[in-house]
């Protein structure tokens, strides 16, 4: 922005980042300037690997020097509250990106398609069908995976687990495959044939980091299953155990255990599709832009801090 754009301005949202150098003069004008001034963020870094380092420490001393906040997910604005922050400058945003193009995807995905898969994948009708889809990479706990469906495989021999994506850790899944025949890895796929291993899945095995993928899961209906102990995003707040997806403590052990009683149980299963289909009408871009809109409105309009 030109500081005749900012001068003219009543309020600039920032995002909530140590290294956004521009932000500092921003901050420290509220001490004069009438303008005013928000934050966009986390709250806290969830991957940082010093979370008591002095960088977050920081982040933490300028948590509450804004007149307003736009937390990512409920879990943002949990940290921020806790930090002293009045609930009443806190827009939860829900963070959401545009599904509308999946959504018409998976709605064109046909019967043959899916039929033609499970041949593909050696995958006998009914048979229960994991999906991986995202990036390879450390923080997605591919040898928790691996070693999990193992597990899953030996009490549940016609389970396949397929993967989608690329990344440094690629090779993981490559080494895995040579000795696992129900392991298939397909590399990157978008678009239509992305959403027909959505539409084939019964669940999205993603023990590792969770993000705004999760959208992706409700979005199909396929139900996410995660862990507790990843280092996820923000995002892991739309996720509720039981309900919309499954949250696992523990080993791998525990982890396969709780997705073979899912497979096991149908009705359940089912209970947990419909649930995140309906999460998906929640966790829209049209919402988050209509909250972002809203929190601008109540933020000029109120005193500032």
């Amino acid at each position: 922005l030109r500081g005749a754009d900012l001068r003219d301005a009543d309020l600039v949202v920032v995002m909530q980042e140590n290294r956004i150098l521009s932000n500092y003069p921003l901050l420290l004008g509220r001490l004069w300037s009438p303008r005013r001034v928000a934050y966009w963020g986390h709250g806290v870094n969830f991957q940082s690997d010093a979370p008591g380092g002095l960088r977050e420490k920081w982040k933490q001393m300028m948590l509450a020097r804004v007149d307003w906040w736009f937390a990512y997910t409920e879990m943002t604005a949990e940290i921020v509250r806790r930090a002293g922050y009045p609930q009443e400058r806190i827009t939860c945003l829900d963070n959401a990106i545009d599904n509308e193009a999946f959504e018409r995807d998976l709605a064109g995905v046909t019967d043959a398609q899916l039929q033609a898969m499970r041949l593909e994948i050696d995958a006998a009708e009914g048979a229960p069908v994991g999906l991986f889809c995202g990036s390879l990479y450390p923080d997605k706990r591919l040898d928790y995976m691996i070693e999990a469906a193992d597990r899953i495989h030996a009490a549940l021999p016609a389970f396949r687990l397929v993967v989608i994506g690329d990344g440094p850790s690629a090779g993981e899944i490559r080494a895995a495959m040579e000795t696992r025949p129900w392991l298939k890895w397909l590399g990157v796929r978008k678009g239509l044939e992305k959403a027909a291993w959505f539409g084939l899945a019964d669940a999205v095995v993603n023990p590792g980091a969770v993000g705004l993928h999760v959208l992706d899961s409700f979005c199909s209906g396929t139900p996410m299953m995660t862990t507790a102990e990843a280092r996820h995003g923000p995002e892991i707040a739309y996720l509720q155990d039981g309900v919309n997806g499954l949250v696992v403590h523990g080993g791998t052990d525990r982890y396969a255990e709780a997705v073979i009683a899912l497979f096991n149980d149908r009705a359940k299963l089912d209970a947990i599709k419909q649930a995140a289909l309906r999460d998906a009408r929640h966790y829209t871009l049209d919402n988050m832009v209509e909250r972002f809109a809203d929190g601008i409105a109540r933020c000029v309009a109120m005193p500032r801090k």
